[in-house]
């Protein structure tokens, strides 16, 4: 694996750590509380959503692995207690650890024209498998703040 890629897994894998360190102990209520906004978001949700994204993009577009996202289900997730999504992260991390060390050395300027159930919103184009990598740390690092300011909201006082 190339350096470069090293640091890219080395800031997914940090990430992954902080979303199960964040989440791992919350109650049902604090998982799944939504704020008082024009589009709220639990916890739940937002992690489903990350945990989505990066399997969509980096094992589907990125490694071209058949992966089946259903976007919208993700913002409907809810669940008792953490436990699910944490396990989901540790697989995920296994799986794309994996995919990512399986690259072909100069894959990272390698185009990809991915699938729009795997885009997502927007309109889909050709993008590199670095210029993919980079917008699941980017998308992650994103929610996670989300999560960290609904967190705060949904128990005050409790500290993140």
């Amino acid at each position: 694996m190339s350096p470069e890629l090293s640091l890219y897994v080395d800031e997914l894998h940090r990430l992954f750590d902080r979303l199960e360190a964040t989440i791992g102990g919350l109650d049902e209520r604090a998982l799944n509380w939504r704020p008082q906004v024009a589009e709220p978001n639990s916890i739940f949700v937002l992690a489903t959503h990350i945990l989505g994204n990066a399997e969509g993009w980096i094992l589907g577009i990125v490694c071209g692995q058949r992966i089946a996202r259903d976007r919208e289900a993700e913002f409907l997730a809810s669940g008792k207690d953490a436990s699910p999504l944490i396990d989901k992260a540790r697989e995920l991390t296994r799986r794309i650890d994996d995919a990512l060390a399986a690259l072909p050395e100069g894959a990272l300027d390698e185009q990809r024209d991915p699938a729009q159930a795997l885009w997502g919103v927007g309109t889909r184009h050709p993008v590199s498998v670095r210029g993919a990598i980079m917008q699941v740390v980017e998308h992650f690092a994103l929610h996670m703040g989300h999560i960290d300011v609904t967190k705060d909201l949904a128990a005050p006082g409790e500290g993140s």
